[in-house]
């Protein structure tokens, strides 16, 4: 710990160990003119180190923040402080973007959001900087909850009180955190993490702190909650109540359906990992469905984007399994189509497989149509089964989005973002018969609802109520497709043996008429 100088008095003030770090107190302003030098002035003197910057940015205000900025970073040299105006309104999400923005791009390793209007206490920025500087943490947060009763001693209003409780539980819930608060603006980020998310996307109104928390929890990086003092005084609120609850509601709802892969959001669209497939094997599915339908002992060439569960349960039943994965990016590779040359190489004798299992391939497919077609030609003389799963896009929950004007990618499920074709039963068996094809057995199959939901009661009643929908529906009620079928003689086989049957029948015919 250095000592330094208070330009506040005399007194000698032990200075915050930094640990090397870069600090940026960062301050959003929208008419703070009369709060804006006291929120300064009180700015502990153990940060006044030449690795610390304050920058404020006023969001355009009808009042004189910006002049009033300018008089006191003129009258005190004891912090580095620079002070911008944006030349038109932001809204407070789009002042905050500039800010982060301002300490990614000029090498800071944290940056304190701190509010011009006082409500804050800058007093604390040595305390909740602590988890950022020793490395335990990606982001800090002030908690006025922590205490409920000391936020209510501080004079936050009933309304205000109970609107944070219950907005806070749901979005908890739907969340899967155990937040004191979702609604503190007191934040220290560290930029490093601020730099995982795609934080200016984010809406330029009030829920930007909901969206960015959201980010961080999708993109599980570590949050913690420090308790900080609640104060009210006579600042102006900005906030239209009922419209940032529904704000709230909507944003915290589709941060969940993109964790559930339901839905997609570019916002939410945070996590690391790759869209492989679940195992799906304990429950009702396209993988459970082409397992029923391969016989011990078999050979088996199975096609897909990532169904390992599957090749490993067949092989422990005695299958002999060829397992072949092509990765998104090399089905993307070939603009054209997706031929059985396309890498990765597949085996030049297909002759010696008894099924093919296509899984959920076919939709990621420029031309299916000639694939198809190839596989058909290259397995003529064995004349394989083929078992064929692929997402359903008539499935009810996507009829209903589209009847209400939406049709939303995901990174998994029926309109996976790697999706180049769309099938319904229909459309799907249209294209086996036309390739060739005698389609033997089509089966809907129900949402994975245990992935979504968890192994339990619920997802066990939703799975036998998709069930019972499919035995009336399986076009409307089936998430997915399930088809097996059998090549049909390829007319050039058929004629060689046409031919060659022929001369033996002839020779039979002529020697009984001799």
């Amino acid at each position: 710990m250095a000592v330094i100088s208070s330009k506040r008095g005399m007194d000698l003030v032990l200075a915050l160990d930094l640990r090397g770090k870069r600090v940026l107190i960062f301050i959003v302003a929208y008419n703070a003119g009369t709060t804006i030098e006291k929120v300064l002035s009180r700015i502990p003197a153990s940060l006044q180190q030449p690795d610390v910057e304050v920058l404020i940015i006023d969001d355009s205000s009808k009042d004189d923040t910006f002049l009033s900025s300018l008089r006191y970073q003129r009258a005190h040299s004891a912090f580095k402080i620079t002070v911008l105006r944006t030349p038109e309104n932001q809204g407070y999400g789009g002042n905050q973007k500039l800010g982060y923005r301002y300490a990614i791009e000029n090498h800071f390793d944290i940056v304190a959001l701190v509010h011009g209007d006082g409500q804050y206490a800058p007093e604390k920025l040595p305390a909740l900087l602590a988890p950022l500087l020793s490395g335990n943490a990606d982001a800090v947060f002030g908690s006025r909850m922590l205490d409920k009763q000391a936020a209510r001693s501080g004079g936050m209003p009933l309304y205000k009180w109970l609107g944070n409780q219950i907005l806070t539980g749901f979005q908890n819930r739907m969340l899967g955190t155990q937040l004191s608060e979702f609604h503190s603006g007191y934040r220290l980020y560290s930029t490093r993490a601020l730099a995982q998310v795609p934080f200016e996307k984010n809406t330029h109104d009030f829920h930007f702190d909901t969206e960015i928390i959201i980010q961080f929890v999708l993109r599980k990086l570590r949050i913690v909650e420090l308790p900080i003092p609640t104060f009210y005084g006579d600042e102006i609120c900005h906030v239209n109540g009922l419209k940032y609850a529904f704000d709230i509601f909507r944003s915290t709802i589709k941060g969940r359906l993109c964790r559930m892969h339901l839905f997609y959001d570019r916002r939410f669209e945070v996590g690391s990992e790759a869209a492989a497939h679940s195992d799906k094997l304990g429950f009702p599915s396209s993988q459970s469905f082409a397992i029923e339908r391969c016989t011990g002992g078999r050979n088996i060439l199975q096609l897909g984007l990532g169904h390992a569960h599957v090749a490993d349960e067949l092989e422990r039943r005695g299958c002999r399994v060829t397992p072949i994965d092509f990765a998104a990016n090399e089905l993307a590779a070939n603009s054209e189509t997706v031929c059985l040359a396309s890498r990765p190489q597949l085996p030049q004798d297909l002759s010696v497989y008894d099924q093919v299992l296509l899984m959920d391939l076919v939709e990621h497919l420029h031309d299916p149509e000639g694939f198809m077609d190839e596989l058909r030609h290259r397995t003529a003389g064995r004349q394989p089964e083929v078992i064929v799963t692929a997402a359903n896009v008539a499935f009810f929950i996507t009829r209903i989005m589209l009847a209400l004007g939406q049709f939303n990618y995901s990174r998994k499920g029926i309109l996976g973002l790697g999706h180049r074709r769309l099938f319904t039963f229909r459309s799907l068996r249209a294209l086996l018969e036309q390739a060739g094809y005698e389609v033997l057995e089509a089966r809907g199959v129900p949402a994975p609802y245990p992935l979504a939901l968890g192994w339990n009661r619920r997802s066990r009643i939703l799975l036998a109520l998709n069930q019972c929908l499919i035995r009336f529906s399986k076009a409307l009620f089936g998430y997915q497709i399930c088809l097996r079928a059998r090549p049909l003689p390829h007319s050039h086989h058929l004629l060689k043996e046409t031919i060659s049957g022929s001369a033996g029948l002839r020779a039979e015919v002529l020697a009984r008429v001799a």
